[in-house]
């Protein structure tokens, strides 16, 4: 656990009564990740804005299932707040109906945190610079490259099954806990690729500690100008996978301590400061309410249910490592 201490009690009439102790800001992944950097990068703001402690806590498995069931069940006061993304809300569900909860009903959106590219990158010895050398790679050995993902029914793991589907790269997907030990086994050679969220990537694409093959894009994203959109090679032209977080607490939370969440929220990711080391992480800062980040949900859970079809995705038999 990590805890952020905050300052005197914030003045209002929500707040007066809320916060009384510390918040858990629970991350579904494990440290190192990008929803564990974003948590770490909102949380002493938002302790200071609350007037009370924020206490991280990392909870992995399945790909962002454990934690957010844990979030699930928490006690619908506000003193359980999930940093939570499109894989453990949205797509998990669509890919396995046995799970136990429904993002859009169980969870309530709070404040929308913002949205990022993901990028395809490769191991240092990699015998390929670029995506069409990629390519060229796996059509000579079908089956002998493998990728790694944050989990089973995160975004992506939807990405790099599309990949295979239009690229026609016919590699192995290995689940993990989490795109930091992805990494890990990236830049030690023990898998060929991995698709990353920008956020947990960058610094070891910027130290040369992997190789960056494109980010998941149309186009070629702001927050990574020197990296190649996948989106504009041939064959996947349109080609437009990202990742968003947001801020959620479990359906039935007293309105006023919404409020007096979301008014935090949204006031600390409207700080220039934040929001420019959201951006150096990769994460366009959104800062929008509650309502607005569920209507966009909306939007992301129709196309997800297009891509799974099309992908014909489903959880792998392999457990995560």
């Amino acid at each position: 656990m990590f805890a952020v201490a905050g300052a005197a009690a914030s003045t209002g009439a929500a707040h007066a009564a809320y916060p009384e102790k510390p918040i858990t800001l629970l991350i579904p992944f494990a440290p190192g990740g990008s929803s564990d950097i974003i948590g770490r990068l909102v949380a002493p703001a938002l302790a200071d804005k609350l007037g009370q402690s924020v206490v991280i806590e990392n909870i992995s498995g399945a790909g962002g299932v454990v934690g957010t069931q844990r979030a699930v069940r928490a006690p619908a006061d506000g003193y359980t707040v999930l940093v939570g993304s499109g894989s453990e809300i949205l797509i998990n569900g669509l890919i396995n109906p046995s799970i136990s909860y429904d993002g859009q009903k169980d969870l309530a959106p709070v404040a929308f945190i913002g949205v990022g590219p993901m990028v395809l990158v490769g191991k240092p010895e990699l015998a390929a610079g670029d995506f069409s050398e990629l390519r060229a790679l796996a059509a000579r050995e079908p089956g002998a490259l493998s990728y790694a993902s944050a989990g089973n029914g995160t975004p992506m793991h939807v990405a790099g099954e599309l990949l295979n589907m239009h690229a026609g790269l016919d590699l192995t997907h290995v689940p993990y806990r989490g795109a930091a030990p992805a990494l890990v086994d990236v830049m030690g050679g023990q898998i060929d690729l991995a698709v990353s969220t920008l956020s947990a990537a960058q610094p070891h694409i910027r130290a040369g500690r992997v190789k960056a093959l494109g980010t998941t894009g149309a186009e070629t994203s702001a927050l990574a100008p020197d990296l190649p959109a996948l989106g504009k090679q041939p064959g996947l032209e349109g080609f437009d996978l990202g990742v968003w977080f947001g801020l959620f607490v479990p359906t039935g939370t007293p309105p006023d301590v919404v409020k007096a969440l979301e008014d935090a929220a949204r006031s600390v990711l409207a700080a220039p400061e934040l929001r420019a080391k959201l951006a150096e992480q990769g994460i366009e800062a959104s800062g929008e309410s509650g309502e607005a980040l569920r209507a966009f949900m909306q939007g992301e859970v129709e196309k997800y249910q297009d891509v799974v079809k099309a992908a014909n995705l489903t959880l792998d038999p392999a457990a995560a490592k």
